[in-house]
C-alpha cells in the first residue's frame, strides 16, 4: 500500500465512511513484500516505514534482474530509483520502460511516481572538488531530486584554487545541507564545512594516486575533520549522500511549510479580531 492510499484509508475511517474493522482488514490482506523470481524480496512497505521506497542496487545484477524488480515496483504504483546501472543495461531498460531517465555518468535509472510529489521540499547543494568527481555527485545529486528536493550542482572547486569556491560561495547560502564530494586528500569538506551553518555531508570518492588508497585517505582525512558540521559517507558512496541529504532537506522543508501556515492562519485571526 502506498503512503496516500494509507493516508485516504485513515482519512475514510475518520470520516465514518470505512468502519475499524475494514481498515484492520486492508492493513492485514496489504502484502509489504514480494517476492520477484527466486532472486529477489521487494519491500512494498518501506516507503511507508522510512518515507521513499527500496532502491535498486544494480550492481552484480542481470539486466533481467533489475527489469524484473521495476515491474514490481511498478505494478505497485512506486517510483524507481537504480543505482550503478551499466549503460548496456540501461539500453535495455528503456526498451521496456521509456519513461525512465538514465544517467550515464551517475549510472542512475529513474521513473518517477505516478503519484504526484507536491511543491520541491527543501534545498541541497552538491559540491565537487573536482571534475573527476562527477559520477558520485551526480549519484547523489539524482537521489536528493528522487526525494523531491531542490538541487543545485556546483562543479570543480577543489582546494587547489580555493578562490574558485569563493566566487561560488552564493550559491551554497540558504541551502539545508551540502553534500560535499571529494577525491585525493578530501580537504574540500573541512573548507566548506568552516563556512557554512548547515550540515555537510562529506562523500570521500577513490579518486586519486598510490597513497591515496583507492579513497581511504579521504575517508580518513574526512572522518578527521576540524569542522565540527562534516559527516561522513563510505568511499563512493553518492547514493547514500544524497538519500540522507534529502531526509534533512525534506525536514527543514516541512518545517518551514508548517511555519507559513502557522503565520498565515495567526494573521487572518489577527485580522478578523
Amino acid at each position: 500500500m502506498e503512503s496516500h492510499a494509507l493516508t485516504e484509508l485513515l482519512e475514510a475511517h475518520r470520516s465514518g465512511s470505512v468502519s475499524t474493522e475494514e481498515v484492520l482488514h486492508k492493513l492485514r490482506s496489504t502484502a509489504t513484500y514480494e517476492e520477484t523470481g527466486d532472486f529477489a524480496t521487494v519491500d512494498l512497505h518501506r516507503q511507508i516505514r522510512c518515507g521513499f521506497p527500496e532502491v535498486i542496487f544494480g550492481q552484480g545484477k542481470t539486466g533481467e534482474q533489475i527489469a524484473a524488480i521495476v515491474r514490481t515496483l511498478k505494478r505497485h504504483k512506486l517510483g524507481v530509483l537504480a543505482t550503478r546501472v551499466p549503460a548496456e543495461v540501461a539500453v535495455d531498460l528503456l526498451q521496456e520502460f521509456p519513461e525512465g531517465h538514465y544517467h550515464p555518468l551517475g549510472r542512475t535509472f529513474r521513473i518517477v511516481p505516478e503519484a504526484d510529489p507536491g511543491p520541491k521540499l527543501g534545498r541541497v547543494v552538491v559540491v565537487t572538488a573536482g571534475t573527476s568527481d562527477l559520477p558520485v555527485a551526480e549519484e547523489a545529486r539524482v537521489t536528493a531530486e528522487a526525494w523531491n528536493c531542490e538541487v543545485t550542482l556546483v562543479c570543480d572547486v577543489g582546494v587547489a584554487g580555493i578562490h574558485r569556491l569563493f566566487g561560488k560561495l552564493d550559491r551554497l547560502t540558504g541551502a539545508d545541507v551540502l553534500v560535499v564530494v571529494a577525491g585525493m586528500e578530501g580537504a574540500l569538506p573541512s573548507v566548506i564545512g568552516g563556512l557554512v551553518d548547515c550540515p555537510v555531508i562529506a562523500v570521500p570518492t577513490s579518486i586519486g594516486y598510490g597513497a591515496h588508497f583507492q579513497g581511504l585517505a579521504a575517508l580518513l582525512g574526512m572522518l578527521n575533520s576540524c569542522s565540527s558540521n562534516v559527516v561522513v559517507c563510505n568511499i563512493d558512496a553518492g547514493f547514500n549522500g544524497g538519500h540522507v541529504a534529502g531526509l534533512i532537506a525534506r525536514r527543514a522543508g516541512q518545517a518551514r511549510a508548517g511555519a507559513r501556515m502557522i503565520s498565515r492562519e495567526e494573521g487572518f485571526d489577527g485580522r478578523s479580531s
